[in-house]
């Protein structure tokens, strides 16, 4: 559990550089998990996490800026659009923070 809980924060943290910060954040939980598949298992469940946190805040972020602008509904529009785009990018960062985990694991255990 403690591998998972330290994904998720490096997820938050480091998790917007692109593919290094993923792996970063996957290989030290899997380190913390001690073992490939607790590891991957770990950075499955970070970057789950991570991701809908970000999918969350980002595109109410999205929307609130876009009915700041004076958009209207076009704010919505653009809180979905967001929030499409960073759960496509948390699919994709939670991967990597698998592959992450079960290196970091592997060479722990």
């Amino acid at each position: 559990m403690g591998g998972a809980a330290v994904a998720f924060v490096l997820l938050i943290v480091i998790g917007w550089i692109p593919i290094i910060g993923a792996l970063i954040a996957g290989f030290v939980a899997g380190v913390i998990a001690r073992g490939a598949g607790r590891g991957a298992t770990a950075g499955f469940i970070g970057g789950i996490a991570g991701g809908i946190i970000a999918v969350l805040v980002l595109g109410a972020v999205g929307t609130l800026l876009g009915g700041v602008i004076g958009l209207g509904f076009l704010g919505g529009i653009i809180g979905a659009g967001v929030g499409g785009a960073l759960l496509l990018l948390g699919i994709g960062n939670t991967v990597v923070c698998i592959i992450g985990g079960a290196i970091g694991g592997a060479i722990r255990a």
